[in-house]
């Protein structure tokens, strides 16, 4: 993260987080995620949220899912999110847009608070996520291999794509979006977050992406 007015070091980070449980939804450190909030517990969350001085919430996934009147099991790791866009519409939603800060492991969950859910997080495995981009970047990526997985998958899965735009794209911000972004099942996703580097996680993409392509005929893979 660039020095400025929205530093944070490790001390910083709040002792209990607010969370947002969302199947299929992940943040990464550096990623932006717009989010449509509508449920009365999340609108207060998103107030709450607002009101603090670090803006910040917790995305993690469910790790089942939810049946009425029991919470479901939570993965269990998260990223916290700083709100760095906001606006309310006139039918009493928020549309607001999370940048990932730094994972965490939940320690614990505590009390609910306005119907939201709370844990006590743990950043201290993940703190390299708050060092400069420069220092916690793309080296060791295999941006070739990367764009080759990523063709066959895109053709396979008949999905369109602005190659000008991808090709300009640096090689870390174009893990961190096809991370967040690609179709992925939510335990495929999990494992993306968790990887440790965007090397790692460079690395898991291109074998997600391959294995969804193996098997096809060649024919159909190869079409760009």
């Amino acid at each position: 993260m660039k020095p400025g007015r929205h530093s944070i070091g490790l001390g910083d980070l709040p002792k209990t987080l607010p969370i947002f449980p969302l199947p299929g939804a992940l943040l990464v450190p550096g990623g932006r995620l717009p989010l449509n909030i509508f449920e009365p517990r999340y609108l207060a969350m998103t107030e709450d949220a607002l009101a603090a001085p670090d803006r910040l919430i917790g995305m993690i996934q469910p790790a089942e899912p939810e049946q009425p009147g029991c919470p479901p099991a939570l993965f269990s790791v998260g990223c916290a999110g700083r709100i760095t866009s906001f606006s309310e519409t006139d039918d009493g939603r928020y549309l607001i847009t999370l940048t990932g800060v730094c994972r965490f492991s939940v320690f614990e969950e505590v009390a609910t608070m306005r119907g939201y859910r709370r844990v006590v997080p743990d950043f201290t495995r993940w703190q390299a996520d708050l060092e400069p981009a420069d220092e916690n970047g793309a080296a060791g990526i295999d941006r070739t291999r990367l764009l080759g997985a990523l063709k066959h998958y895109f053709a396979a899965s008949q999905i369109s794509a602005d190659w000008d735009a991808i090709s300009g794209t640096p090689d870390s911000r174009l893990v961190t979006m096809l991370a967040m972004f690609c179709p992925f099942s939510p335990q495929e996703k999990q494992a993306l977050l968790e990887c440790e580097t965007p090397a790692d996680r460079s690395a898991a993409l291109v074998a997600l992406l391959e294995m969804a392509t193996a098997g096809r005929p060649e024919s159909e893979r190869a079409k760009h």
